[in-house]
């Protein structure tokens, strides 16, 4: 009889890191890229901008998708992510512009609300894989 071999669950974290990188997200960062936008067949365009290294091991990048309303650019989400180099991702903030909502899983140092950090995790592994499903990749 054959054994099973146990393969450990990807975290959150891990999921969304393997995302990132499958948009072509880890890619653009070392290539130093600071802004791209992945047309993704019919869908809302999905923008790219590279924030700052934090230190060294992690990297801030934003992705939002925008539309317009009455000629304003509305984000509709737009979320900071946090990259780490171990071979994972978070999620730092959540905004949109209808209806205004802003969102921070870190108000300040030491602080950080444990519900939002899942939530908005979760969010963003979803949406990622949105994303990936509407053919969305950059390209260097």
């Amino acid at each position: 009889m054959a054994t099973k071999t146990y393969k450990p669950r990807k975290t959150v974290y891990e999921t969304i890191y393997t995302r990132l990188e499958a948009l072509g997200i880890l890619s653009l960062i070392t290539e130093n890229k600071d802004s791209a936008k992945s047309k993704g067949g019919g869908y809302i365009d999905l923008c790219f901008d590279f924030l700052y290294v934090e230190d060294e091991g992690t990297t801030r990048i934003s992705l939002a998708h925008y539309f317009k309303q009455n000629g304003d650019l509305c984000a509709d989400p737009d979320m900071e992510i946090r990259i780490h180099t171990n071979g994972t991702a978070e999620a730092l903030t959540f905004q949109q512009a209808i209806p205004p909502i802003y969102q921070e899983v870190y108000p300040g140092p030491g602080k950080y609300y444990p519900k939002l950090k899942k939530d908005l995790n979760n969010f963003l592994a979803m949406w990622l894989k949105n994303c990936l499903s509407q053919g969305h990749k950059f390209t260097v």
